[in-house]
């Protein structure tokens, strides 16, 4: 290895350590931390990510990165990804002052904090000034990169490398209408009961079940663990320390095994990374929607399938005997999959979820270019949740303040949740050709071979590749809707007699 690349090595390194204590305090804050603390945290996130920025910006990383890149043109190894990687996130960091890193950090950290008090409170207006802080941010930041299509490409590309707003929007604007057809013609079906997912279930005896399942999924607990905070998040400081968040919600109690699955779904991907890559940019997933590919497939696919609930059903109704008293695994199962369009994103059907993120994004950009004006926003967002769905949110906490991206500054995110359901099938089908029998493995609780499939094909290879190059090695084709629109239609026509 060269004196150069060890050097970056080396550089990185550090880097990627200043990150990692970042994101331990990230995680503190979410978890453990007392309110008073937010304002200190703050700085010290401000500290922390000013000295990496620094760092990772620095004449001598750039002179590396340009001799390297002489050095690996062409060749195909896992330094040459190494090296293509940092110089793209060099090239992005560089354009941005690390006094503007410094004043995001104190933004979006008094932003959480209102937005934690404001959604409490179901008031909008509290946390009003601090989102349109947050925004003013935001097109700052937009302005720091050479003009593009769209605006929103600066924040997308954050995201998902590579993809543009147009691209996404294509996307959606085929996918929309076969949604809505689908979500139509369920709703002259027979509804289904799910009256005994709304009773009480004790919060300890849901979240130990919860931790049961994800266990047997291959989440490694002896290098992570699952705490309780305020919107269920995946963390990772290492891939011997990947860590999860879920929360109890007593409306809907059962959901705490699902946020749990999902959330699973990303740590196991975080724990696959090839362990050469630590302490490097490859040591990350490639990309946002392929990393919701990987949650939305444990928590869909897997865990709202029939057979993986002929399988946990009998115990979970050992568990709750009076809860369930009288229902089948069949029952529940349908329950569990009922399309009824709902205030909540993340407590979502699978057939309405997609239209949850379209309203997102429509609103992202909107807030972008400056065409609605942040003080509308909830009567906004409402407008378009019964355009959307049919339904308008009773409050703000379960409307405009019901996600926690916008106060972290995490515009250009929501996309990618649509973009992994789409993943996800894709992948879905080709699991499904490689391994004849992964129903039966499911009824069985076996999930050996469908993780050490997802190991060798995914998540081993961490940011290594594009995430498109990634989908089109793997599944055949790049992010498509096709596979996910056979998906639902086979699913829900089953379960509802279409």
């Amino acid at each position: 290895m060269s004196e150069k690349l060890n050097r970056l090595k080396e550089i990185l390194g550090e880097v990627s350590d200043l990150n990692h204590a970042g994101s331990v305090l990230s995680w503190d804050q979410q978890v453990n931390m007392p309110p008073g603390g937010g304002e200190a945290r703050g700085q010290h996130l401000a500290t922390l990510g000013k000295i990496s920025h620094e760092k990772s910006t620095s004449d001598e990383v750039g002179k590396l990165l340009d001799d390297l890149k002489r050095e690996f043109d062409g060749v195909d190894s896992d330094d040459a990804a190494l090296v293509r990687v940092a110089a793209r996130n060099y090239d992005k960091a560089t354009r941005v002052p690390s006094e503007f890193v410094s004043e995001q950090a104190v933004v979006t950290t008094a932003a959480f904090d209102a937005w934690v008090a404001a959604k409490g409170r179901s008031d909008f207006s509290t946390f009003q000034p601090h989102l349109e802080k947050v925004i003013d941010l935001m097109r700052k930041y937009v302005e720091f990169f050479p003009p593009s299509d769209h605006p929103y490409d600066a924040l997308l590309d954050d995201y998902e490398p590579g993809m543009k707003t147009a691209e996404v929007q294509e996307i959606f604007g085929k996918l929309r209408p076969q949604q809505v057809k689908l979500i139509k013609a369920i709703k002259s079906a027979r509804p289904i009961k799910d009256d005994f997912l709304h009773k009480k279930y004790a919060e300890k005896k849901v979240w130990d079940f919860s931790e049961v399942i994800i266990s047997k999924f291959g989440y490694d607990f002896g290098r992570g663990r699952q705490d309780k905070a305020a919107h269920p998040f995946e963390t990772s400081f290492s891939v011997n320390d990947v860590r999860i968040t879920n929360r109890y919600e007593p409306s809907n109690p059962l959901a705490t095994l699902f946020s749990g699955m999902h959330e699973a779904g990303h740590a196991m991907y975080e724990q696959g990374i090839n362990p050469a890559y630590e302490r490097t940019p490859l040591a990350n997933g490639v990309s946002s929607a392929v990393h919701e590919s990987q949650s939305r497939m444990w928590e869909n696919l897997v865990g709202r399938s029939l057979p993986f609930w002929e399988h946990f059903f009998p115990e979970l109704k050992k568990t709750f005997p009076t809860q369930l008293d009288g229902v089948s695994a069949k029952s529940f199962y349908k329950a569990i999959n009922k399309v009824e369009p709902s205030f909540i994103r993340v407590n979502a059907d699978e057939a309405t979820y997609n239209l949850h993120i379209m309203l997102r994004l429509e609103l992202e950009i909107g807030m972008l270019e400056g065409s609605l004006a942040i003080k509308d926003l909830p009567e906004i967002w409402n407008t378009k949740m019964q355009d959307y769905l049919g339904i308008t949110p009773p409050d703000d906490a379960h409307g405009v303040l019901q996600d926690i991206h916008w106060s972290a500054g995490l515009f250009g995110y929501f996309p990618t949740y649509a973009l992994g359901n789409l993943i996800s099938a894709q992948l879905w089908e080709k699991i499904n050709s490689d391994i004849r029998d992964l129903d039966e493995q499911i009824h069985k609780g076996k999930f050996d071979a469908l993780l050490a499939w997802l190991r060798a094909k995914i998540h081993v290879h961490g940011h290594k590749f594009d995430p498109q190059d990634l989908v089109q090695n793997v599944a055949g084709s790049k992010i498509d809707a096709s596979a996910y629109v056979r998906y639902l239609n086979k699913k829900y026509g089953d379960i509802y007699g279409l």
